[in-house]
């Protein structure tokens, strides 16, 4: 078996260089036979790599401990789930991972149906093939997932019980997903550049694959922000940890993206802002994947291998530097028939601002996290930038964006009129001043939640306010229902409204955020058996403290009755459990949660005579950003889902080419 692991992966570097050089001569001799053995190189490659990855995952479920990836990563008595998982959880699994999402995503360009015909198929499927040589360099000389221990030990060291977690399955998958799916759009972009095609065909014919890059990405963050509220213990969901950095960057760049295409589509403007986008939102998956396998910076989810880290950087900058030279050398043709703004009140301008505080979001993130590397080299110290520089600076750009998000609906293109303006926006405004009113009057009086929750009343009435306007309109010429005229506008136009829906989603997680970031209180206190612990309104009563076993780990838990405003609401049960193979134990929080508040309880430390301490927190509004998760993945689901006007394959308009 480690014979044939090892085949199959010099075997993919093999044919993934031979495909990548049948594509370049098929369209250096526009001769279709070259093309065509490029392509089935590429479906060979996919199997391929599916052979490898199961090769990789029967060598796990089976405790095949001579493998040093098996062992160093799971254990015979881990569950068979977690032992799949594993795949994930170190250097040579995880890049094993990436290497089969990439072949499949250029088996999927290469063989879809709508791109019969099309003559980017080749530059694409070239472009896409150099990132997988590249990785299967990789495999074959830095990192092999087939490496053998030198003495075969008798068990394994298990996975980091911080990584047996049900989010832990799914949260790495789809961040990788979204990762590597950014490279579909990218190698259009390229491409288009070098076909000298610089319309917006590219743009059509890769918007399902970023939109779905995007969803995973989404996913991706929403799951590791779960994962951390449960499983880490402090309380919080997003740390700035630079692992979640590296997740989040591409996330507001390619959101600037999505919004910023549709100017292009609609104006022809912007093409090459565009096509800066989508660089560097592909250089970021790039950067982040060496933040986290250099070593370079702390985090509690990054593999340290600074040679690894050598190859990503040198990679990126090869893929950066070419990408930007073609852009360059079509600068000429991206800016002819270029149309310009009318007017700063238009939606071309909103959009326009829109992207520019995500991208300016993502430098600020960027800097924040690169700042201590660049502190080191040049002071000789490593400066620490925490949470409270990430949540100043980010703070008054969340508040920016809301607003440019409330005004995007109902501004008009082109040019808006001042009388349009007080038209479109008089109601909306009346309504968020009463919301302002109301909130005073509730008691709330710091300044950002005041400001905050009013921005995003705001932004929720203008959306509501259009499809208002859009429902009325439609009913006016079909003399439909109400509800009939809802339904079928949104199907209609399932782009539109999938759009709207996801910043419906927003506005939720934006209500979470402003709650629980303003409002949350913490007590930590050690208590005997019978005493009680006060915070908000809950009254906590330590009633008792005790050990279980499950398996090899030993489980210290307490119970502790819970009631709120003398209303009994159950009992909270925090644990922390002992691995029989693993040095450090792990948390499992007590939490009662509700739309409200969540009562969130870790027990900390206790003694011999039975007292513990437990840290307490009562975070308001935290439920709202998980469901306004949900809300987002609907509605980029809806966007992306089919309907009459997906299904029109856009008109290629470029240089004709004998190869396709």
């Amino acid at each position: 078996m480690h014979n044939i692991g090892d085949l199959t992966i010099y075997l993919g570097l093999a044919i993934s260089i031979y495909s990548f050089i049948a594509f370049i001569v098929g369209v250096i001799k526009q001769d279709q036979k070259w093309v065509n053995s490029g392509k089935n190189g590429v479906l060979t490659l996919f199997l391929l790599t599916s052979i490898t990855v199961i090769l990789l995952l029967y060598a796990l479920a089976t405790s095949q401990f001579q493998f040093k990836y098996v062992s160093m990563y799971t254990s015979s008595d881990l569950p068979i789930v977690y032992k799949l998982s594993a795949l994930w959880a170190g250097n040579a699994g995880s890049l094993l991972l990436w290497t089969f999402l990439l072949t499949m995503y250029t088996a999927m360009v290469a063989f879809s149906n709508k791109m019969k015909g099309n003559p980017m198929v080749p530059y694409v499927s070239t472009i896409m093939l150099g990132n997988a040589i590249f990785f299967y360099f990789i495999l074959a000389t830095t990192t092999k997932p087939f490496e053998l221990n030198d003495l075969i030990p008798s068990e394994g060291n298990g996975l980091n019980p911080m990584l047996q977690d049900p989010g832990m399955i799914i949260h790495p998958i789809t961040l990788y997903l979204g990762y590597v799916g950014l490279a579909v759009p990218f190698a259009f972009a390229i491409a288009a550049l070098i076909l000298k095609n610089v319309d917006s065909f590219w743009i059509r014919m890769t918007r399902r694959w970023t939109l779905l890059a995007w969803l995973f990405l989404t996913l991706g963050n929403l799951l590791g922000g779960y994962w951390a509220y449960l499983e880490l213990g402090w309380g919080g969901y997003w740390a700035w940890d630079p692992v979640e950095n590296a997740s989040f960057m591409p996330w507001l760049t390619v959101t600037a993206f999505l919004h910023s295409v549709m100017i292009q589509e609609r104006k022809g403007m912007l093409k090459v802002w565009n096509l800066s986008l989508i660089i560097l939102s592909y250089a970021l998956t790039l950067f982040g994947t060496f933040l986290v396998r250099s070593g370079v910076l702390t985090s509690v989810h990054a593999f340290g291998d600074t040679n690894l880290g050598t190859y990503f950087l040198i990679f990126m900058g090869i893929a950066v530097i070419f990408a930007m030279y073609v852009m360059m050398s079509r600068y000429h043709l991206l800016k002819k028939d270029s149309d310009y703004f009318e007017s700063f009140l238009s939606k071309e301008s909103s959009f326009l601002i829109n992207n520019l505080i995500l991208v300016g979001a993502a430098f600020a993130v960027f800097w924040g996290t690169i700042f201590p590397l660049i502190s080191e080299a040049v002071r000789g110290t490593k400066v620490t930038v925490g949470v409270p520089f990430f949540n100043t600076v980010m703070s008054p750009i969340l508040l920016a964006l809301l607003f440019i998000m409330a005004i995007c609906p109902l501004i008009a293109w082109q040019k808006s009129t001042i009388k349009n303006l007080q038209k479109n926006f008089l109601i909306p405004a009346l309504l968020t001043f009463i919301v302002a009113v109301l909130l005073f009057t509730l008691g709330i009086r710091t300044t950002y939640p005041i400001i905050g929750f009013t921005i995003v009343a705001f932004m929720l009435f203008t959306h509501i306010s259009e499809i208002y306007r859009g429902v009325k309109a439609r009913r006016s010429v079909t003399l439909e229902s109400y509800p009939i005229a809802l339904i079928r506008l949104i199907s209609k136009n399932r782009r539109r409204y999938g759009g709207y829906t996801v910043h419906f989603g927003i506005a939720l997680i934006a209500i979470g955020i402003i709650g629980s970031q303003n409002f949350s209180v913490e007590s930590m206190k050690t208590v005997a058996i019978g005493e009680k612990i006060n915070i908000a309104d809950f009254e906590i009563t330590y009633e008792n403290l005790a050990q279980k076993s499950e398996g090899l780990n030993d489980i210290i838990f307490a119970d502790l009755k819970v009631q709120k405003n003398g209303k009994q609401l159950g009992y909270i049960q925090p644990e922390k459990i002992f691995y029989g193979n693993w040095q450090q134990p792990s948390t499992e929080v007590g939490m009662i949660s509700s739309w409200q508040e969540d009562l969130y309880i870790v027990i900390s430390a206790w003694e011999r005579d039975l007292r513990a301490t437990f840290v307490v927190r009562v975070n308001p509004l935290v439920k709202w950003i998980w469901t306004g998760g949900v809300v987002v993945v609907i509605g980029t689901l809806f966007a992306i889902w089919g309907g009459r006007q997906n299904q029109v394959i856009p008109r290629y308009r470029g240089t004709q080419r004998k190869v396709t």
